[in-house]
């Protein structure tokens, strides 16, 4: 089953979320794809309400208001539903990244536009985000797809990152690579920290949207020595 939302890197497909090739056809009639549907719904509102491993179908199919055999008409398991669930918030998922900087483009301006659509799209899909870390812990196949994807968008922002470098705008003597490692994954901890590790705690203050985009990008920009940013 291929998925709806072709997001490329580069022109190349990006790596999916989660393995969809399990996942069956579409049902072909409205009454099917409405069942599924409510199903897919459900589903993310209880895996993020109660967790990938508390979940219980029975939770999912009494939040999508169906009897409990109809779910396997359509799924054979929990694991199957959560793909079906990344597959819907795949499109939204999608980010621009550091990709290629054409040399008329103001640097700067393109890392701060890459950081705050990953930001934004981070917060509002930040639920899914903290589950998607709880379940690459006990699926290994999940975790793959996890790993294989970040490491395709690691690998993009170092040909971004070597692009500058051909153009003398960041810092010859780092590896593209190791930057790209160490400033991808800093903006991905960053983001994890501010929007699914502080959503309910109380004593926590609430991160400034603004600041972080500005802050990551400062960070990026110095560490790889931008002209003005030294």
């Amino acid at each position: 089953m291929e998925t709806t939302a072709h997001e490329e890197i580069d022109g190349e497909q990006a790596p999916p979320m989660a393995p969809f090739s399990q996942l069956r056809e579409p049902p072909t009639t409205q009454r099917g794809a409405r069942t599924r549907a409510a199903l897919v719904k459900a589903a993310r509102k209880v895996f993020e309400r109660d967790g990938y491993l508390d979940t219980r179908l029975t939770d999912i199919t009494k939040e999508a208001q169906c009897a409990a055999g109809s779910f396997y008409t359509y799924f054979a398991n929990k694991e199957e539903v959560l793909a079906a669930v990344l597959l819907e918030a795949q499109e939204d998922m999608m980010h621009p990244g550091m990709g290629r900087v054409q040399g008329t483009d103001d640097p700067y301006a393109v890392l701060e536009a890459s950081n705050r659509a990953y930001l934004e799209a981070y917060r509002r899909n930040a639920k899914l985000m903290g589950l998607l870390e709880q379940v690459a812990q006990v699926e290994p196949e999940f975790r793959e797809f996890r790993r294989r994807r970040g490491d395709a968008f690691i690998r993009r922002n170092a040909r971004g990152i070597a692009e500058l470098q051909a153009r003398g705008v960041a810092d010859r003597e780092v590896d593209p690579m190791m930057a790209s490692r160490a400033l991808s994954g800093m903006v991905s901890v960053m983001a994890y920290n501010a929007f699914v590790l502080s959503e309910g705690q109380e004593e926590s203050t609430p991160v400034d949207f603004e600041e972080l985009v500005s802050t990551v990008t400062r960070l990026w920009a110095n560490a790889l020595r931008f002209p003005g940013h030294r």
